[in-house]
């Protein structure tokens, strides 16, 4: 079972979880796009760098 910690009790808690069901904190949900979108911008500003 894979398990986040909340940030606000310190709680272990079901990674699926959308809220802590102890404090009722709710964790934000990230899309997978974003993380893409930096990435592909990260590459982009090195190659940048060694061209130039």
């Amino acid at each position: 079972m894979n398990t986040k910690e909340c940030p606000s009790c310190a709680m272990e808690v079901d990674a699926d979880s959308k809220t802590c069901p102890i404090c009722q904190y709710e964790f934000a949900e990230t899309k997978t796009s974003y993380k893409w979108i930096a990435i592909i911008l990260a590459v982009i500003m090195l190659l940048y760098l060694v061209v130039f």
